[in-house]
């Protein structure tokens, strides 16, 4: 490297940022080759056939660090770390860092001193996947940057910006699918007089009600040589017996008339036992 190129180069560097601001690294490569390019005559873009790639004017190890949202390419030497180069990156892709168009492995450099001054370096890599973790580190980093930058949109924002309207419209309805309960059992009809009935005899037939007649005693006889008597109570207080007037009829007949003007019945022959109240 002659010495008007080194000079250059080493007064180039950027001053370390203040003692106490926070520095990361983000990618480390320790073998990297400079090379002197020809100032850029049109648009076109870089070739590195155009470098003399067989003779590098410096070589030595790559740091990429990170200071806040600016990315810093630092050219240093292997043994003693001493910087020779740096560029800061402030966007990816961009004026700072630019690719070939006929390789993957190398790249222009912007560098920059203290004063603001900058010149065009190239820089390569011996094998492509240093190359590539060179090109993936500044796209992870700047991609983080894109983020912060939309989050301290949104923050400033504030309640300035628009609201998400969940409220009802007019008119507007919602409709909601409840599973049905089980059908509770329908409570048993109580009688009037607050009690309940008993239930019917097996095989019998209830008489209906009488129509006449307001004894208190009324008879009522069994069919066919039975030795027990159906009894229906219908009130504690008042003991009300029914005959069965016809025997060949339903087993409870209608009412008779008061028990004090009719003679007592004669006994059937194959009636059963009269039971008395």
């Amino acid at each position: 490297m002659s010495h008007s190129f080194n000079s250059h180069i080493n007064n180039s560097g950027v001053k370390m940022a203040a003692e106490g601001e926070y520095e990361s690294i983000l990618c480390v490569k320790p073998d990297v080759n400079v090379y002197r390019i020809p100032p850029r005559a049109s648009n076109r873009a870089y070739r590195a056939a155009d470098w003399k790639l067989d003779a590098p004017d410096w070589s030595g190890r790559m740091r990429i660090t990170a200071k806040g949202k600016v990315a810093y390419i630092k050219l240093e030497d292997k043994v003693s770390g001493e910087l020779f180069a740096q560029a800061p990156v402030k966007e990816y892709p961009g004026i700072a860092v630019e690719t070939v168009s006929d390789s993957s492995r190398y790249f222009v450099l912007r560098i920059q001193d203290d004063s603001g001054r900058s010149a065009f370096i190239g820089v390569g890599f011996g094998d492509r996947g240093d190359a590539f973790d060179f090109n993936v580190a500044l796209q992870d980093h700047f991609k983080w940057v894109k983020q912060e930058n939309e989050l301290n949109k949104s923050a400033q924002l504030g309640d300035s910006g628009p609201k998400l309207d969940l409220g009802f419209k007019e008119g507007q309805t919602i409709t909601l699918n409840i599973g049905q309960g089980k059908k509770r059992d329908k409570p048993r009809p109580q009688s009037s007089g607050g009690f309940g009935l008993l239930p019917p005899p097996p095989g019998g037939k209830i008489a209906p009600p009488p129509s006449t007649g307001s004894s208190n005693h009324n008879i009522v006889s069994q069919t066919g040589g039975t030795a027990t008597g159906c009894l229906l109570e219908l009130d504690s207080s008042n003991s009300n017996t029914m005959v069965q007037s016809n025997p060949s009829s339903d087993l409870w007949g209608d009412f008779s008339a008061p028990a004090s003007s009719v003679p007592p019945p004669s006994r059937p022959q194959n009636s059963a036992n009269w039971i008395q109240f």
